[in-house]
């Protein structure tokens, strides 16, 4: 099996778009030029035709009829305009050879990463399972075990997704009509030990029961994404609110921090992927936000909501995402 045969359907067809779009423009542009010239060239047979230098005594002449000639002029421009479509194709699928094979190895290396991942979250899940059954559930250790296999669950959901996208078989998830409160509670209780050991408070609030048509484990990767970033940016002592409420008739899930506010890059760019403030005054930190809130921004787009920054400022930040209502 060759690797252009592994790659995915998908990525074939999109190459064969880039490479076809690619001869088109190198076609457009020779055909442009060859229609200028010919139109140079018929413009000046024509002066010559109808002003013809006088005949010298002794001289051979050859006639050429003009008609004939220009027709010969147009099927030698067309030939070459079909020369340069083909040379054009032959380069573009050169040039868009080298992506193809970068794409394959990006595959291969998530399908050997996301298979070798597999079989230690299946040990992990099973020892998990060895361990609830010698602990009471309702107990402290229990509770802990219990939302452990669920992280673990959650963990093998991703990688077999990755696994999925990887081979081209990945097929999305239907929505849902997702209650927010209890996916922003599953957020703060998931995190409640990672606040602690930073010395910050995590508090989860609820106004009315927002629901949202989205799948509970895309809303749950939004609101984790948007967590995290308040736990990079907030200092020890500080207060982290996931809050969710109904606002003209749209869900909106808030996160709020108390940081030191995003200074020295603009509001929009916070959700490029590895956007960064530029180098900071000296006393300052200079701020990267990697790909979470990116993810963010791709996840809240796609159920058909958006996701920004509400406020920032030196008491704090506070992100927003906002969703379609589902119907009840």
């Amino acid at each position: 099996m060759t690797d252009q045969s592994m790659a995915p359907a998908q990525d074939q067809a999109i190459l064969r778009k880039a490479s076809l779009k690619i001869a088109l423009r190198i076609s457009a542009v020779c055909a442009l030029l060859v229609l200028c010239l010919l139109t140079a060239a018929t413009m000046y047979l024509l002066s010559q035709a109808g002003n013809p230098e006088p005949a010298e005594p002794g001289a051979v002449y050859a006639y050429l009829d003009t008609k004939d000639l220009i027709k010969a002029m147009v099927i030698a421009g067309a030939a070459g305009i079909l020369l340069a479509g083909g040379v054009g194709w032959l380069s573009a699928r050169s040039a868009i050879r080298p992506l193809g094979e970068a794409l394959i190895l990006q595959r291969r290396f998530i399908q050997d990463a996301s298979h070798e991942m597999r079989t230690p979250l299946a040990i992990l899940d099973a020892r998990i399972q060895v361990a609830q059954r010698s602990t009471a559930p309702e107990s402290p250790a229990g509770r802990q075990l219990t939302r452990i296999r669920d992280d673990t669950a959650a963990l093998t959901g991703i990688v077999n997704e990755l696994l999925e996208s990887a081979t081209g078989t990945l097929q999305e998830p239907a929505a849902t009509a997702t209650n927010i409160p209890d996916v922003t509670q599953e957020v703060v209780d998931s995190l409640q030990h990672l606040a602690a050991d930073r010395g910050i408070t995590l508090h989860c609030s609820s106004t009315g029961h927002p629901r949202a048509m989205i799948t509970p484990q895309r809303l749950h990767r939004a609101i984790l994404g948007l967590a995290e970033n308040a736990l990079v940016h907030t200092p020890a002592g500080g207060l982290i609110t996931v809050d969710s409420t109904v606002a003209a008739n749209q869900a909106v899930i808030t996160v709020t921090d108390t940081g030191h506010g995003i200074t020295g890059i603009d509001q929009d760019r916070i959700f490029d992927r590895f956007a960064r403030t530029p180098d900071p005054h000296p006393g300052q930190q200079q701020r990267s936000f990697g790909i979470g809130l990116s993810l963010v921004r791709d996840i809240a787009v796609a159920a058909g909501g958006s996701a920004d920054v509400a406020y920032t400022g030196p008491e704090g930040t506070r992100m927003r995402i906002t969703l379609p209502l589902a119907r009840n």
